[in-house]
């Protein structure tokens, strides 16, 4: 009996170790923008066309690049995007977006493994 508790016991801690790794896509939609200027400046100053070209600049620094959406939740970048000095997210930059990707959260703090983005309709 006791090695039977034991047996189930792994395959649980296997089971909830490895869920993350099964996890399904998921759609976030936002705006990408510098995560030092977010956590600096806020919101509403770092998605504002005004602040377009030092997101640019941010991001081909190599900067963290996140998602902001609309009721302010926050997704790091990360993956094949954030790569290369963000490479691949360049031309999303200040944009809003739907991106889809792993998404995971660690001490109240989320993160995206984007493996698709396209530009929201309606955005240059």
């Amino acid at each position: 009996m006791r090695k039977i508790f034991s047996l189930v016991g792994a395959v649980a801690f296997v089971a909830s170790v490895a869920m993350p790794a099964f996890a399904a896509n998921t759609a976030v939609k936002g705006h990408v923008v510098d995560t030092k200027c977010y956590s600096r400046l806020g919101a509403e100053k770092v998605a504002a066309a005004g602040h377009d070209a030092c997101n640019l600049k941010c991001a081909k620094a190599g900067n963290t690049m996140a998602i902001l959406t609309s009721d302010g939740t926050v997704y790091d970048i990360t993956g094949d995007y954030a790569a290369n000095n963000n490479e691949k997210l360049i031309p999303f930059v200040s944009k809003e977006v739907t991106a889809e990707g792993a998404v995971s959260e660690a001490d109240g703090h989320k993160t995206i493994d984007v493996s698709k983005m396209h530009a929201s309709k309606g955005t240059k």
